[in-house]
């Protein structure tokens, strides 16, 4: 099975992450994939703006936790800056992505949907980093795009709160452009994302890189601290037994 399905829907790709099982968990195959595909979008000319989604109730519950149990420091590190370049690629691919969140975007998935040029969710949708809870943090770049996207305090907020947002208190604080009705949301994704079509793509691709690269100094410095200690913390037999803990459903 495909961890991966991309369509074509007149100028626009429609990317599913297809793990529906697992709520569209993030594991290394699923970001492997992700990554061929993203380089299938770069070099399709007919695709000029995509929409990204998951499969089934929810965008993407999070990391693969028992993948995490399986890592020891260095494959948590070298992990973690695979899984950064593969995200780093889709926000500086040169053509604008839309994510489209429904159902659950925590974690990981919040993560992806940060590296996204545009995000709309669902009212109904929760978005958050609930990693603290299980002594890890965000590994995949998040608290940088986080602390860009909705600026310091309440990037704090979310990530020492651990809070859980729906998609209206997700747009009050920008961290999505625009909340939906949950039966509405394909549509205004994709209309987005045709709009964005419209844009000449070369003036598209030069204005994308001129924007990533002023808010982009410093942040391959910053992404590597974040690995690292991401590494250090998922090591941790504190952070396993949390872990162990969410998966066997015990407190």
């Amino acid at each position: 099975m495909a961890l991966v399905l991309l369509e074509k829907k007149d100028a626009v790709g429609v990317l599913t992450l297809n793990r529906p099982e697992v709520k569209n968990a993030l594991n290394m195959a699923l970001f492997e994939e992700l990554n061929r595909v993203l380089d299938a979008i770069k070099e399709d000319q007919e695709v000029k703006a995509f929409v990204v989604t998951g499969a089934g109730d929810s965008f993407v519950s999070g990391a693969d936790v028992n993948e995490l149990l399986s890592m020891d420091l260095k494959q948590g590190f070298e992990a973690s800056r695979f899984q950064q370049s593969v995200f780093d690629k889709l926000e500086k691919l040169g053509k604008p992505s839309v994510a489209a969140i429904k159902g659950y975007c925590l974690g990981g998935g919040l993560e992806l949907a940060l590296s996204c040029t545009f995000r709309i969710a669902a009212r109904d949708a929760r978005l958050g980093f609930p990693e603290l809870r299980f002594g890890i943090i965000p590994a995949f770049g998040g608290t940088e795009r986080l602390i860009r996207t909705v600026g310091f305090p309440k990037a704090l907020e979310v990530l020492l709160f651990q809070r859980i947002l729906t998609g209206e208190e997700a747009e009050r604080i920008g961290l999505v452009n625009l909340s939906c009705a949950p039966e509405e949301l394909e549509d205004v994704a994709m209309k987005w994302a045709l709009d964005l079509t419209k844009v000449n793509p070369f003036c598209m691709k030069l204005a994308l890189e001129l924007f990533y690269r002023g808010v982009s100094k410093g942040m391959e410095e910053d992404l590597a601290f974040e690995s690292a200690l991401a590494a250090l913390l998922v090591a941790t037999e504190e952070a396993k037994e949390l872990l162990r803990a969410f998966v066997q459903k015990r407190r």
